[in-house]
């Protein structure tokens, strides 16, 4: 049994459609950080960055409970754990790290930000706005290309798909809107859109935590 310590962000709901995909039990516990609630001691000691998405595999090795933070370790842990969505070797599994990492570095730190400083900033700093929302489109731009040559980010579905969907499905008709001239059309972003979004398990995934 999974224990999945999350909430309704992009970075969260990675993990929840992992566990969909893979079909593991696990179990939801909501952790609302728009009420700090990430600060807890209890949820220090499983998230010492004090961030969401976090789990607790209670059959971790050898039988005993293994915490763990960062939605992207988390990813491939659970893919190792169950044998799906990252091959174990080779380079069918190092393109789909390519892009997760490239997800984790580039497309959920931009993303947010520029959702910040669009929507949540207490004040607008033009510079600001420009600057995350540029290289957001910059990065979709890039995306709408590597789609171009494969039909998911690693070849096969894996998770660098999982781990990207959530972002872009909240942020792609934003960012496209803002910056046209960058992102271009997006065809093959959108085509990914849909096929990805059609899944049963995505789809379950994007509505957990059900708060």
């Amino acid at each position: 049994m999974i224990d999945l310590y999350t909430w309704t962000t992009p970075n969260g709901r990675k993990v929840s459609i992992m566990l969909e995909e893979t079909g593991l039990p696990y179990e939801v516990h909501a952790v609302d950080i728009g009420n700090n609630e990430q600060f807890d001691p209890d949820f220090l000691r499983i998230a010492p960055n004090n961030r969401i998405p976090a789990i607790v595999d209670r059959d971790g090795d050898g039988g005993a409970p293994l915490t763990l933070m960062e939605s992207g370790a988390i990813l491939i842990y659970l893919a190792e754990k169950t044998g799906k969505f990252l091959a174990a070797k080779g380079g069918q599994r190092a393109k789909a790290l390519e892009w997760l990492m490239w997800q984790m570095g580039g497309v959920g730190p931009m993303m947010g930000q520029a959702n910040h400083f669009l929507n949540t900033a207490p004040e607008q700093i033009p510079y600001a706005i420009d600057r995350y929302v540029s290289e957001s489109a910059r990065l979709l731009k890039v995306m709408d290309g590597r789609l171009g040559q494969a039909d998911y980010l690693g070849g096969d579905y894996s998770i660098a798909d999982m781990a990207t969907y959530p972002w872009v499905a909240v942020g792609f008709d934003l960012i496209r809107q803002a910056k046209p001239d960058i992102v271009g059309e997006g065809a093959n972003v959108e085509r990914w859109l849909k096929t990805v979004g059609a899944r049963p398990a995505v789809q379950r995934g994007m509505e957990i935590p059900s708060v």
